[in-house]
């Protein structure tokens, strides 16, 4: 429950809830919050549930109302933000603004992300060669080498990116050789690794596992056809066989870093 967006509340469950395996849990977030009417209604609710229930809530009406409700419907509370707040102001002597919504402020920096994500969707997978030259990064390699997943990470960077796939047997687009080389990174992974990945991908879908599409020699020409296309590019080539989404996306925003600042000394 939050009298913003509940983003933070909800990031804070999600992971407290990754450190026990639950499999079957539900996580209902309840918005923008302005009335005591509503605190009420929902912890009425919530107590005839086997339920947790967390808020956000800043405004000292709000937090006053909800532990009162709280214990009258005897349900289960956590305060995440509030312990912060008071430590911070018995630290700094400062009173807090009570203003929800703060850090989501539509200033230029939140516009920017806005359009990079809107972007990363538009021009995914090789929709449209015509962004190519747009974005700001070009993720190339063959199927599951987290170019999507990737292209939404550097999207909350505010990079604007897209990916292209390459498979054999299918030219890239010529848009992809105009692009400037600093601009592409080539991801490839270990053909084991592809194997069992595209092996739970059939399992998922209730295909055979035992389709060309999961098959090592059919993976290792894949990857052999992307790296000349790569080696053709002269760009950087990450495996990203036992890298996590963050440290791949780390590598990449370095890199880009990297070049925008020989730009600005140019």
């Amino acid at each position: 429950m939050s009298d913003s967006i509940g983003e933070t509340a909800e990031t804070v469950v999600r992971a407290t809830v990754s450190q026990f395996g639950l499999g079957n849990f539900d996580i209902v977030r309840v918005p923008y919050i302005d009335s005591v009417e509503q605190i009420d209604s929902t912890l009425q609710e919530v107590s005839t549930q086997k339920a947790l229930t967390c808020h956000t809530l800043v405004s000292p009406n709000l937090r006053e109302a909800f532990n009162r409700l709280a214990q009258k419907y005897n349900v289960e509370t956590i305060d995440i933000l509030g312990p912060m707040l008071q430590a911070v102001q018995k630290l700094s002597g400062l009173e807090p603004k009570n203003q929800p919504g703060l850090m989501h402020s539509l200033n230029q920096e939140y516009f920017k992300r806005i359009e990079a994500i809107e972007f990363a969707v538009k021009y995914d997978d090789g929709k449209s060669p015509l962004g190519l030259r747009k974005a700001d990064i070009v993720l190339i390699g063959v199927s599951r080498t987290s170019k999507t997943p990737l292209s939404m990470y550097l999207a909350h960077k505010r990079l604007k990116v897209a990916n292209v796939p390459l498979i054999p047997g299918i030219t890239p687009p010529e848009e992809l050789f105009r692009v400037p080389p600093h601009k592409i990174v080539g991801l490839i992974v270990d053909p084991g690794k592809l194997n069992e990945i595209r092996t739970e991908r059939l399992k998922a879908i209730g295909l055979m596992s035992d389709a060309s599409y999961a098959k090592i020699a059919c993976i290792s020409e894949e990857i052999e056809y992307s790296k000349s296309i790569m080696h053709q590019m002269h760009c950087l080539v990450i495996n990203v066989s036992n890298r996590a989404i963050e440290e791949t996306a780390h590598m990449i925003l370095e890199h880009y870093a990297k070049f925008a600042e020989e730009r600005k000394l140019n």
